[in-house]
């Protein structure tokens, strides 16, 4: 179906080919998965089988990409668009209508699909991505996760013999997830739809993968089963890592298999409790921001109901829920940007805590280091010509005054190192734009920062990276919150989730109490060692290095 023969895509501005003489087939109804760290290409390579590369980004492709049959140098985008179906990693970009249910309808209008039959696939794609309660809202109005299943369903309904998704499930809670999922696999299965799909939350995916295609970085291609691929790739699922960590052979990709493997585990780990091991400021906490009765309406709808929340400093906390739930909102209320339709937020100026006040009523310089907020889509917060003018723009705002502040060009580095200085901002990839969008705000060092979820798009190497950035902000006294779908890095990162449903907060408390309970955001660790209350690889890898300290020092004796 898909056939890559000694392919490498060379851009004009770049000293290495972004792919490297790849040769590859893609099987009729097979799911292939395309994994890699940041920037290694993978977008590239998704782009060539539409024919997006080059027609549309430049550069030059030697070598030949044919998708059933067809030539994609001979063949722009719009003659391929019958085959083959693209969801991209910013849904936004693919829209061309107002509405849910014309979106939907818009892909099959340009194929001239008979007015019959496109009613028929609008109402089973409606209710296939739980769209049916949305098909006459506008788009612009819709939650990042709701905008993603639209994009997906907008591809769908075209019914094509080839997907390409790029991080199709990023924007999405986990039991949205499992439903497009599900969906995706049952055109594979049942259709013969043949699937290329890049997706940087793995846990999510590598069960469904007949293939992984992994990208090492120097433009190459490797390929093989999920077992072969995993077993020495340095980008790996917790459940893999789990399953390196305890010795099993083979090693599981589901977690019903792991938890057949995790008996003898869960008996060597019985004696012991986990810890996170984080620094926090000595003392009590300090209460931070102050939010009271907080209510936000949009159009009339409450997207957030009379909400009190507390955020101290010294502590990271995850803002979880379904998509739609409030949680943008609630972000944007508190960071003083946002609409506020009731209610009061007062805010400390530096972690100090020499005044407060309301973001909203503060000078722009004074909330900026006061509170800080990285949106879903961090491409809107850049408006220079390069990352240079970005991250020098970012240290002049900061107006950063001695060597305890880090600055941009440093942080960049750390979560996405590699980055050329005179790249244009619209030309990275999504996790580089975030990256670079996450040092301009944490050059700042506000004493309230707020994510929204900030690992679209990077890899498990930045998520880690992130991790540490935002631990050593809370080391340093101030507060974090972070909203989020990713169940794995709240296991990691988070010490209390609050979560919410319809605008309101349905829980609040600490990580292992509120995710351990709940078998929607519960991580793998956790799923496979249950009972015990381990939630990351990291937790077991540390008991376990403990119990054969133990034995080795009573074998000592």
């Amino acid at each position: 179906m898909i056939i890559f023969d000694q392919v490498t895509v060379q851009y004009d501005d770049t000293a290495q080919p972004a792919l490297r003489e790849v040769d590859l087939t893609v099987e009729e109804g097979e799911l292939c998965l395309v994994v890699g760290h940041t920037g290694v290409g993978k977008s590239t390579l998704l782009g060539t089988v539409n024919g997006l590369v080059p027609h549309f980004t430049g550069g030059t492709l030697f070598g030949r990409v044919t998708v059933d049959g067809r030539d994609t140098a001979d063949h722009p985008p719009r003659e391929l668009a019958d085959v083959v179906g693209v969801v991209g990693q910013d849904p936004l970009d693919g829209f061309v209508t107002d509405t849910v249910e014309e979106e939907l309808a818009y892909a099959m209008e340009q194929l001239a699909i008979a007015p019959h039959v496109m009613r028929k696939r609008v109402e089973e794609t409606l209710d296939l991505l739980g769209l049916a309660d949305l098909r006459h809202r506008a788009l612009h109005e819709l939650s990042g996760g709701q905008q993603q299943r639209v994009a997906i369903g907008s591809v769908l309904t075209a019914h094509p013999r080839v997907l390409v998704l790029d991080e199709p499930t990023s924007a999405l809670d986990p039991s949205a997830a499992e439903e497009v999922l599900a969906a995706v696999t049952r055109l594979v299965h049942d259709l013969g739809v043949t699937v290329l799909m890049a997706e940087h939350r793995l846990e999510r995916v590598v069960q469904y993968a007949d293939r992984v295609v992994h990208l090492p970085g120097d433009g190459r291609v490797v390929h093989g089963t999920p077992a072969e691929i995993f077993r020495t790739s340095t980008i790996a699922p917790p459940i893999v890592d789990l399953g390196r960590a305890a010795g099993w052979s083979p090693l599981p990709l589901s977690i019903r298999d792991a938890r057949r493997a995790a008996a003898p585990l869960r008996t060597r780990l019985a004696a012991h409790r986990p810890v996170s091991g984080r620094p926090r400021p000595a003392g009590g906490r300090p209460t931070l921001l102050k939010a009271r009765d907080v209510t936000v309406s949009h159009r009339g709808f409450p997207a957030v109901r009379e909400i009190g929340l507390e955020l101290r400093g010294g502590e990271i906390t995850a803002l979880m829920g379904r998509n739609g739930s409030g949680k943008s909102s609630l972000l944007w209320a508190l960071q003083g940007s946002g609409p506020r339709t009731s209610g009061t937020v007062r805010v400390t100026t530096g972690p100090e805590g020499r005044a407060s006040g309301d973001p909203h009523a503060m000078p722009p310089a004074e909330a900026r280091r006061s509170i800080g907020l990285v949106p879903q889509t961090p491409a809107d917060l850049l408006y220079l010509e390069s990352v240079e003018q970005e991250l020098a723009q970012a240290d002049k705002e900061s107006a950063l005054a001695g060597p305890e502040n880090e600055d941009a060009r440093s942080i960049l580095d750390r979560l996405a190192p590699g980055i050329d200085g005179t790249t244009h901002p619209r030309d990275l990839s999504e996790g580089q734009k975030l990256a670079l969008v996450l040092a301009i705000q944490l050059s700042a060092a506000p004493s309230v920062l707020l994510l929204d979820e900030p690992t679209r798009g990077l890899d498990y190497r930045a998520k880690t990276e992130l991790i540490g950035i935002v631990d050593s902000l809370a080391a340093e006294g101030r507060a974090v919150v972070i909203a989020t779908h990713d169940v794995e890095f709240v296991a990691r990162a988070a010490d209390r989730v609050v979560v919410m449903a319809e605008g309101d907060i349905v829980a609040d408390g600490p990580t292992t109490d509120v995710i351990v309970a709940s078998p929607v955001f519960a991580p793998q660790t956790a799923k496979i060692l249950a009972p015990l209350p381990f939630l990351t690889v990291d937790q077991v890898t540390s008991a376990l290095a403990e119990t054969t300290a133990h034995t080795g020092s009573e074998a000592g004796t």
